[in-house]
C-alpha cells in the first residue's frame, strides 16, 4: 500500500507571502480611511504657535483709572445761603482762595449777643475788682484803728502798773486797764487775721470773673469764625476738580460743596481679579497703558477686602507723566508678578488655564494635526508654561476647536 507524500515546501512560502500582502493592503486600505474620514480645516481661520523654552514673566492684567495721590474734600462748616460760585471747575487755586460766599443773618445776630455777654462779663469784673478793693482797704482801716486804740490801752495798762504800787490807784483800775489792753491785743489779731482772708480770697474772687470773661471772648471768636466760615476757602494748592452748589442754594453743615486735587501727582487705581490678586505683592513692578502712551509704576497698596469679585490695586506712578494725562483717566495695568527661566511654554490657547489640563491638536507632517492631551502649569497673560504633552518645537493650535471634539486628526487646508 501507497504513503501520500507531504505537500512541497515552496507551497508553504507563497502562502505566506499571500498573507503579508493582503494585511498590508488591508492596513493600507484602513489608514487611507482615517485620512479620508479626518475633516478638513481652513488654516487661515486657526491661529497657531510654536512651543518654546526660555524666560517666562508672568503678568497679571486689570482696568482702572488714574487718580490724585492727595484730594481735599472741602465742607461747609456753618449753614447757609450760597449768594456766589467765585471759582469755576478746573480753574487752579491756592489754598486762601474764596470759593463761595455764603449768608446767614442768624449767625450775626448770635454773634451780636456773644458780644454783649462779654460786655456784661467785664463790667462785672470791673464792679467787682472796685468792691474787693474797696473791702481790703475798709479791713486795713478797721486794723489801723484797732492798732490805734491798742496803743492806747497799752500805754494806760502801763501807766496802772507804775501808779498802783503808790496807792494813787486803785487796784481794780489797775486791773481793768490791763484787761482792757488785752481785749484790744486780742481784737487787733482777729482783724489781721480777716485782712489776711480778704486779701488771699482776692485773686480767688478775680479769678472765676476772669475766667467767666475769657469763656466768653472765646464764644464771641467762636462765631466770628464761623462768620468767616461763610467765605469757604480751598484749604490747599491744586485744581478745582467739583463744585456741587448752586448759587441760592441753602448749605447744610458739614456738606461737601468742593473737590481740590493736585493733577501733577497721581497714581493708578486698578481691579485686579481675586484669584490673580494673591500673586501680587507691594513692590512689584508694573506697567500702565493709557491707550496714547505707557508709564512705569510699582505696587503701592492692596486693598484687603474683596468688592465683586475684584481687589483694589494702587500703583504709584515713576517718572515725567506724558502729556494729557488727567484724573479719572481710563487704563489698563499689567503687573508682573514672577520671572521664571528655562520654562517650556506655549502661546495662551483658548482652553489653556493655569495648572489645568486641555486637548490640543499638534501638527505634524502632511499638513494633519493630531489631538494630543496636554498638562499647563503656571500661566501669564499671554504665555503659559507646558508641563506635558508636548515638546520644544511643536506647533500647536491655539483656536477654539470645541466643534472638532469628537474627531482625533483634522487635515488643514
Amino acid at each position: 500500500m501507497d504513503t501520500p507524500l507531504p505537500p512541497a515546501p515552496r507551497h508553504r512560502f507563497k502562502w505566506k507571502w499571500f498573507v503579508a500582502i493582503a494585511v498590508g493592503v488591508m492596513a493600507v486600505a484602513f489608514a487611507l480611511r482615517l485620512e479620508a474620514a479626518a475633516p478638513k480645516v481652513p488654516a487661515s481661520s486657526i491661529v497657531l504657535s510654536t512651543v518654546e523654552r526660555g524666560m517666562l514673566v508672568r503678568q497679571v492684567r486689570g482696568p482702572g483709572k488714574l487718580i490724585p495721590e492727595q484730594i481735599r474734600w472741602v465742607p461747609s462748616i456753618v449753614p447757609g445761603r450760597v449768594e456766589r460760585r467765585l471759582v469755576v471747575p478746573g480753574a487752579r487755586v491756592k489754598s486762601n482762595t474764596t470759593l463761595i460766599e455764603l449768608s446767614n443773618p442768624e449767625l450775626e445776630l448770635e454773634l451780636l449777643e456773644a458780644q454783649s455777654d462779654l460786655a456784661s462779663a467785664r463790667a462785672s469784673l470791673v464792679d467787682l475788682r472796685t468792691r474787693l478793693a474797696a473791702r481790703n482797704l475798709a479791713q486795713e482801716a478797721v486794723v489801723a484803728s484797732s492798732q490805734a486804740l491798742l496803743h492806747n490801752a497799752a500805754r494806760s495798762a502801763e501807766s496802772a502798773n507804775r501808779l498802783e504800787p503808790e496807792g494813787l490807784i486803785s487796784r481794780l483800775e489797775a486791773a481793768t486797764a490791763r484787761a482792757l489792753a488785752a481785749d484790744l491785743d486780742a481784737q487787733l489779731e482777729i482783724e489781721r487775721r480777716r485782712l489776711l482772708i480778704f486779701s488771699g480770697a482776692t485773686p480767688d474772687e478775680l479769678s472765676v470773673q476772669q475766667i467767666q470773661v475769657r469763656r466768653l471772648e472765646r464764644v464771641v471768636e467762636a462765631h466770628k469764625a464761623r462768620i468767616a466760615s461763610l467765605r469757604i476757602t480751598a484749604g490747599m494748592d491744586g485744581v478745582l476738580q467739583d463744585l456741587s452748589v448752586e448759587e441760592g442754594q441753602w448749605v447744610q453743615p458739614g456738606a461737601t460743596v468742593a473737590r481740590i486735587i493736585e493733577p501733577e501727582h497721581l497714581k493708578a487705581l486698578v481691579r485686579i481679579p481675586q484669584i490673580q490678586a494673591n500673586e501680587v505683592a507691594v513692590g512689584q513692578p508694573a506697567i500702565i497703558d493709557t491707550r496714547n502712551a505707557t508709564i512705569h509704576g510699582q505696587v503701592a497698596r492692596i486693598d484687603p477686602a474683596v468688592q465683586d469679585g475684584v481687589v483694589n490695586v494702587e500703583i504709584a506712578l515713576k517718572g515725567k507723566m506724558p502729556q494729557g494725562i488727567r484724573p479719572d483717566l481710563s487704563v489698563d495695568a499689567i503687573v508682573e508678578v514672577e520671572r521664571l527661566a528655562d520654562v517650556l511654554q506655549v502661546d495662551l490657547p483658548s482652553a489653556g488655564r493655569s495648572h489645568g489640563k486641555a486637548a490640543l491638536f499638534r501638527l505634524e507632517d502632511e499638513g494633519m494635526a493630531l489631538r494630543t492631551q496636554v498638562v499647563f502649569g503656571r500661566a501669564s497673560i499671554r504665555k503659559i508654561e507646558v508641563v506635558d504633552g508636548l515638546e520644544e518645537g511643536d506647533i500647536v493650535i491655539l483656536s477654539d476647536m470645541a466643534q472638532w471634539a469628537s474627531y482625533d486628526r483634522l487635515r488643514l487646508r
